[in-house]
């Protein structure tokens, strides 16, 4: 496979899983406002509602992780700080 069609393979794969967060996170904000909604029209207050939003919350700070943090740039800065600790040490 050459250079550009992997580079393109890659892109491709991080936009798709950028617009997989995104429908994630529109998902998350819909309804746990619907949630919210009925847990205070049913009741006074908010009684429940934020157990759920607290739970996927997890799960969607997760997702963001998995989608947004870049292996290959933490690895290099790790590389780097190692090579920085080699050479003061000789």
């Amino acid at each position: 496979m050459t250079d550009d069609a992997e580079l393109r393979r890659l892109a491709e794969r991080r936009a798709d899983m950028k617009l997989a967060f995104r429908s994630h996170l529109t998902a998350y904000l819909i309804i746990n406002a619907g949630l919210f909604a009925i847990d205070w029209v049913t009741s006074p207050g908010i009684d429940w509602a934020y157990w759920p939003a607290i739970g996927w919350g997890l799960g969607l700070a997760s997702h963001a992780v998995v989608t947004f943090a870049d292996p290959v740039a933490t690895r290099e800065k790790l590389v780097e700080a190692e090579l920085r600790k080699l050479r003061e040490r000789r």
